[in-house]
């Protein structure tokens, strides 16, 4: 049983301690850290494809002076039968301290934090949850914004499959904001996350009244048939220039990536002036690097 601060998903963290991340994140953004993972052994697993998360992990590992190794489950003794609570033992038995962990199964990580005496933190699982992609959108809307309480913000697209929203709806909640999801029934049904969040279908009608609008890309590949085409989802959630023109002046756009021009927005999206797409992945290694310093070297606690 892991006896050692792990992140799977934001529940995981007080808005106190996002807090002292975000704090940590801006000290990060303005000075060097300094070793502050000296000697200390992280290994990232990606069982799923990734540039952004996994290439500002490996990033923040480096300029906390850890030791990086990137182990690719298709070389290791997963393959020859071996399972990944005994893979977490025996790395855990090295003295590797940190465990990066993508996968396509809900609820992967979990397992591997029960197994595993170090820090997990859950790099993205199956449908249910991306923390870390969580926290440094959630840290670019405070830096617009300030407080978050009352804040409206706007989920919109493949809300069923997307790992990214259920983690902004936890994080977002803790800190006061209100939450609205736009989408088909087929991409968001009627009682997904009841009561924690407002469903809506009709885009254009919450447009002039949020601050932000997070976009998701549709995730073909966990459809077996799509439940409306492509012309039908354009025409009433894709983000153009039209739409953009019912927003707020102040309002900004997001996009966990990658976006798909033509599909969930077009060109026009990424001239407006509050598209933050660039911030988003700018924050993405300093916000990384304070959450591992936060588990490393400022959370205490053991837990169950």
């Amino acid at each position: 049983m892991r006896t050692r601060r792990s992140l799977i998903d934001l529940d995981d963290l007080t808005a106190s301690e996002m807090i002292y991340i975000f704090e940590r994140t801006a000290d990060f953004e303005q000075e060097e850290p300094g070793s502050l993972l000296d000697g200390i052994a992280c290994v990232n697993m990606f069982f799923e494809n990734s540039t952004r998360t996994m290439t500002s992990f490996t990033l923040a590992e480096q300029r906390l002076g850890g030791n990086v190794i990137t182990l690719w489950p298709k070389e290791s003794s997963l393959q020859k039968g071996e399972t990944i609570e005994d893979t977490a033992i025996t790395l855990a038995a090295m003295g590797v301290n940190i465990l990066v962990i993508r996968h396509p199964e809900d609820g992967y990580p979990r397992r591997v934090a029960l197994a595993f005496d170090g820090h997990v933190i859950n790099a993205g699982d199956g449908t249910h949850a991306h923390p870390t992609q969580g926290l440094l959108d959630i840290y670019t809307i405070r830096q617009e914004f300030g407080e978050l309480r009352g804040r409206r913000v706007a989920i919109v697209g493949d809300i069923l499959h997307s790992r990214v929203a259920h983690s902004n709806i936890a994080g977002l909640r803790a800190f006061g904001a209100e939450v609205i999801l736009v989408g088909p029934p087929g991409f968001l049904p009627d009682d997904y996350m009841q009561p924690h969040a407002e469903v809506v279908r009709d885009l254009d009608s919450i447009l002039p009244d949020v601050d932000a609008v997070m976009l998701l890309r549709i995730q073909r590949e966990r459809f077996k048939d799509m439940p409306l085409s492509d012309e039908e989802y354009i025409a009433r959630y894709r983000l153009d220039s039209k739409r953009l023109k019912r927003m707020r002046d102040d309002a900004i756009v997001m996009h966990p990536g990658p976006y798909h021009r033509g599909m969930e927005l077009d060109a026009s999206v990424l001239d407006f002036a509050g598209w933050r797409y660039a911030n988003q992945v700018m924050h993405g290694v300093p916000v990384r690097m304070a959450l591992l310093d936060f588990l490393v070297n400022g959370a205490r606690a053991l837990v169950a």
